[in-house]
């Protein structure tokens, strides 16, 4: 609902003003980047960036948002899933901009930039013909071409190698999973949701500049980085003061319980199924539809979508994709083909690779996901055990 509320503010903000590159800026005019901190739905984990333009002597207060888009896109969800949603930049009144960070209780910054009117006058008339409905959209990418990202890359358009940005206030460097970390409680449904979904391409280490796909790396090197050998940023200041609440969410109602409440039915089970000869049809069908239609998701986003961040993913080896054939095949009464007691090695044989790929760093799965491994593992086992003196060849 507040992101509805946000767009038609957007919306709005389209069309109360109409000034064009043809306005001639006062000397007074100046040009500042807007950092906004995080808020408590997903969409605003990771806070935002934007540029904001002030005259005080032609009444212009306004801001520059690379990170609105349009809900009435045609097939919208289609395209987001697909990461085929454009996205574009929007100007709106830094009034009704700033009104929805104050109701979500989330802090503003801002970090004046040191131009001259030249600079400012160069930026301002890149911003604006940006701001052109030809120019607007643009392809969105979470970690290379983003509300956050675009701050770097227009500063690089307009003044090209004036900008020099230095790296001394990383301690260290992050990789890319590591970063969207920093913003998430590991045991969440969206951080289990995110590991689960991004690949192996986003465990490599970020440069310094690419940092700059978070809004409050780009606030640190903005206070790093010089044009024309001077500090690019004059001053900074606090617009709006929060204190951050770090979220509380009752055990029973996170993913690790829910999980580990899974492993412990799923070895009762697989203990009395051992005891009494057994196999729990039932069972065998959901773990293995479950990780099938998990599996079959993983291929999607890895080669049906237009995600970067999706590519290599390794939970594939557990989550195997053929399982959502082999589940049916597990629900009938009839005795099982002779061929699945060679695919119940071939899918404990990749189970087993799984946390070899964890422990060499080639992938970091979440943490919640080894509950997940266990049961598997066990039911695996079992089937094997059970394929040897109930399967004929």
């Amino acid at each position: 609902m507040q992101l509805k509320i946000r767009f038609l503010l957007v919306l709005l903000g389209f069309s109360f003003m109409t000034f064009s590159q043809e306005v001639e800026l006062s000397p007074k005019a100046q040009i500042s980047i807007i950092t906004c901190g995080p808020g408590q739905e997903l969409y605003s984990t990771f806070g935002h960036s934007a540029f904001r333009l002030q005259d005080p002597v032609l009444g212009i207060d306004v801001v520059y948002n690379y990170g609105t888009f349009n809900f009435n896109t045609p097939n919208f969800y289609m395209k987001f899933a697909q990461g085929k949603l454009l996205y574009s930049l929007s100007r709106q009144k830094f009034e009704d901009f700033l009104w929805t960070y104050e109701m979500e209780n989330r802090w503003v910054q801002e970090q004046l930039l040191n131009l001259d009117p030249i600079e400012t006058k160069a930026l301002f008339a890149f911003l604006e013909n940006n701001f052109k409905p030809e120019n607007r959209d643009y392809q969105y990418d979470f970690f290379y071409n983003n509300c956050s990202s675009k701050i770097r890359d227009v500063l690089n358009a307009v003044y090209g190698d004036k900008v020099t940005y230095y790296d001394g206030h990383l301690i260290q460097r992050y990789t890319f999973r590591q970063l969207i970390h920093q913003s998430l409680v590991t045991n969440s449904w969206s951080a289990f949701g995110i590991d689960l979904a991004l690949g192996s391409v986003i465990d490599k280490k970020a440069t310094p500049i690419e940092h700059m796909f978070l809004p409050i790396y780009v606030m640190d090197q903005m206070a790093n980085t010089n044009l024309n050998q001077e500090p690019i940023v004059k001053r900074e200041r606090s617009i709006m003061e929060f204190e951050s609440l770090d979220p509380y969410t009752y055990f029973l109602l996170t993913p690790f319980f829910w999980v580990l409440a899974l492993m412990v039915f799923v070895l009762v089970i697989t203990y009395i199924d051992f005891k009494n000869n057994s196999r729990s049809r039932w069972l065998d069908f959901f773990l293995s539809f479950s990780t099938g239609i998990t599996g079959l998701l993983i291929i999607f986003l890895w080669f049906f979508t237009d995600h970067t961040a999706t590519a290599g993913n390794l939970n594939i080896l557990w989550a195997f994709p053929l399982n959502i054939v082999t589940c049916f095949y597990l629900a009938k009464t009839k005795p099982l083909p002779h061929w699945m007691q060679k695919y119940f090695v071939l899918i404990t044989v990749l189970l087993l690779i799984t946390p070899l790929v964890w422990l060499t760093g080639i992938q970091i799965f979440s943490p919640l996901i080894a509950p997940l491994l266990v049961l598997l593992a066990v039911r695996y086992f079992f089937l094997l055990h059970w394929s040897k003196r109930n399967i004929k060849k």
